[in-house]
């Protein structure tokens, strides 16, 4: 055999290469951690199942009692009302606090800090006696005697207004710091880009900047509709005749409390399945724009 056969090169190629068996990696810990929790969900789901202090035929029975399902399609119009004018404030307030003017991010600045600041029971509570701070609610010209439109405070902030009106004070808060986070996440490239062409500032947002930042924006807002539909069972503190209003005067009655909390429960979380799911494919489909 020639030299050329026998150098280290050859030699290599001709060798016959080890066989080598991927072996994976056995995960012990895992396994045992995993029969653990399933077993903490077995129990936990035997015991509640098995409650002698339960009575499950009564939540049965009230599940869909026609003052519980009253309870909660005013707790989903509720939440929807919220939510549509909490969204309409939060742009508002989102644009404002990125204008230049100092006084009007500020004002806008300020309206975060205390609707985000002050807790949702206490705004509720507020909110729903204003009554006591003002007799009559009026709309007419400043300083002078014209009025437009005049009511009672009682007759105007009904319990079910107060309670959208302080979830959608609460919401806005929180959701405006979304769409600002949204907004601010879009490059200043595009602003300048619409500029050259000469778009507006509101137009500039409305096509250009707001699609762009939806990808941004979609996924913190859906979970603060959720947080809103589950912020909406506070509002029993003024009987606003939401879901959990209902089921706890229904308690009063029937002495069974837990067993209504848990007819409430059930509801929340069907509900909070369907938002849930309905947020999976709007984020899809936002991604895929």
């Amino acid at each position: 055999m020639s030299d050329q056969a026998l150098t280290p090169a050859t030699l290599a190629v001709a060798a016959p290469r080890p066989r080598r068996d991927v072996v994976p990696v056995r995960h012990y810990g895992r396994a045992a951690f995993a029969l653990f929790v399933l077993f903490v969900i077995v129990a936990g789901v035997y015991g509640l199942a098995t409650n002698p202090n339960i009575e499950w035929s009564i939540v049965g029975d009230y599940l869909f009692n026609a003052n519980v399902l009253r309870g909660l399609q005013k707790t989903l119009y509720m939440t929807l009302l919220a939510t549509v004018l909490s969204i309409a404030i939060a742009v508002v307030i989102a644009v404002m606090r990125l204008s230049e003017s100092r006084i009007i991010s500020g004002t806008a600045a300020i309206y975060v800090f205390v609707f985000r600041g002050v807790p949702l029971i206490v705004l509720l509570i507020i909110v729903g006696n204003l009554g006591l701070f003002f007799k009559v609610f009026t709309v007419g010209i400043p300083f002078t005697d014209v009025v437009f439109w005049s009511r009672p405070a009682r007759d105007v902030m009904t319990p079910f207004i107060a309670s959208v009106a302080g979830l959608t004070l609460a919401g806005s808060g929180y959701m405006s710091e979304v769409v600002r986070g949204g907004l601010l996440a879009v490059g200043r490239g595009q602003h300048e880009a619409a500029k050259s062409i000469g778009l507006g500032s509101l137009r500039t947002i409305r096509y250009i900047i707001l699609p762009q930042a939806l990808r941004v924006i979609v996924p913190p807002l859906g979970n603060e509709i959720i947080g809103m539909l589950k912020a909406s069972a506070i509002v029993s503190v003024i009987a606003g005749g939401d879901l959990l209003t209902v089921v706890l005067g229904i308690s009063g009655t029937n002495f069974r409390t837990i067993e209504m909390l848990i007819v409430a429960t059930i509801w929340y979380l069907l509900v909070i399945t369907v938002l849930s799911i309905g947020q999976f494919f709007v984020e899809r489909r936002v991604a895929e724009r």
